[in-house]
């Protein structure tokens, strides 16, 4: 079973968003895990991910995908990694400097700006939508 972790500044606060949240990790369990990592500072952030190999990072200026090339690259770099992957939401400042740097690659799931929290929830539906177009299914249509 593939293995996402997802780290991200706080906690999610608001109840619809909660839900939401629940929502697309219980559509995702069949094919993956997610193990969520939320700090309460840019350095926590930093220090968890001092202990990993591999991350990569959201932000509005990374390289920007359809939905189509996002679940082709998607599921390669899982492939490639060994059914893990990492992945990282910056706090409402932003990613540290050291993150962005360090990060495999940056990620823009678009080019305005979200809640930390907002953007926890598009990632899941991106990464669910991603599954589901392997897949074949409707979702997508």
């Amino acid at each position: 079973m593939v293995k996402l972790k997802i780290f991200s500044i706080g906690k999610t606060k608001e109840p619809w968003l909660k839900l939401a949240i629940e929502e697309y990790t219980t559509r995702l369990r069949p094919i993956l895990s997610i193990e969520w990592h939320l700090p309460k500072t840019d350095e926590q952030l930093v220090q968890l991910l001092t202990k990993e190999k591999t991350y990569y990072a959201l932000d509005p200026s990374g390289k920007s995908f359809t939905s189509e090339e996002f679940s082709h690259w998607l599921f390669s770099e899982i492939d490639h990694g060994g059914s893990r992957m990492n992945l990282v939401i910056g706090g409402a400042d932003g990613l540290p400097p050291s993150i962005r740097e360090s990060a495999h690659l940056l990620i823009s799931l678009s080019p305005l700006t979200f809640t930390h929290q907002i953007t926890r929830l598009v990632l899941l539906e991106q990464i669910y939508r991603a599954s589901e177009i392997t897949k074949g299914s409707r979702y997508h249509k």
